[in-house]
């Protein structure tokens, strides 16, 4: 059978996974997920995921660590709101109305300001941070 033909794809190979604490290769079946609040995660196509992010663990002691550290985070709304302006945004590479913005995004204009104005200070914050190259490293490091 080659991988054209009618269930090629629907052999039972169990799917590899990479737990997100440690890292190691799980390949057995034996992963364990769940699903954190994460204000950077946003769904490609669907709002209902959005703010949600699914980690995988190798152990259920890795899963507990992973879902503390994931609720020391901070939750902040407007990261939340600058990743719903960007998915709508690239529905609309013409461009598109605050307002239409706003209600395509499910936001209010304030909101929507809001959620512009945290991308336009992470996107400023990243170079004073890391360089203008994206790293520390100088020309003669190249």
């Amino acid at each position: 059978m080659t991988d054209s033909e009618p269930g090629a794809g629907d052999r039972e190979d169990p799917l590899t996974e990479l737990c997100d604490l440690c890292g190691v290769v799980i390949s057995d079946s034996t992963e364990v997920y769940s699903l954190v609040r994460d204000s950077s995660a946003i769904h490609a196509h669907d709002s209902q995921f959005d703010g949600k992010r699914m980690i995988v663990a190798c152990s259920p002691e890795h899963l507990d660590e992973l879902i503390r550290q994931f609720k020391r985070r901070p939750f902040v709304e407007d990261d939340l709101w600058a990743g719903k302006i960007a998915r709508v945004m690239q529905q609309h590479p013409e461009g598109i109305s605050v307002e239409a913005l706003a209600e395509e995004a499910s936001l209010n204009v304030a909101e929507v300001g809001a959620g512009v104005r945290w991308h336009n200070r992470e996107f400023l914050r990243w170079p004073a941070e890391f360089g203008e190259g994206g790293d520390d490293r100088g020309d003669d490091d190249r």
